[in-house]
């Protein structure tokens, strides 16, 4: 093999090794473009996931007010049920005393 074999042979080597770490660069750049952007993603869902437990948080809260709020009603519906029992039966005492 002569030296101008050789040497066409190292080009040959060095382009096609050129090509192939420009061909990993390319891919470098996509897998950091895809990485940056799943971080980002991620970012957002981190955002919203915060969002939600406010919400929830809140609503728990709410409900906690609802909850008083439904026993006071209990407490004065049953007030009015006795007060509905003292009535029917003062109308029953005034009924037997007509009778």
């Amino acid at each position: 093999m002569t030296i101008d074999e050789r040497l066409d042979r190292l080009v040959e080597r060095h382009e096609a090794l050129t090509q192939t770490v420009e061909h990993l660069a390319l891919q470098g750049e996509e897998q950091n473009k895809r990485i940056r952007l799943q971080g980002e993603n991620i970012g957002k869902i981190l955002e919203n996931f915060d969002k939600i437990l406010i919400a929830l948080e809140k609503d728990g809260e709410n409900i906690g007010k609802i909850l008083t709020a439904l026993e006071k009603d209990g407490e004065n519906i049953r007030g009015l049920a006795h007060i509905a029992e003292i009535h029917e039966h003062r109308i029953s005492l005034l009924e037997e005393g007509r009778g």
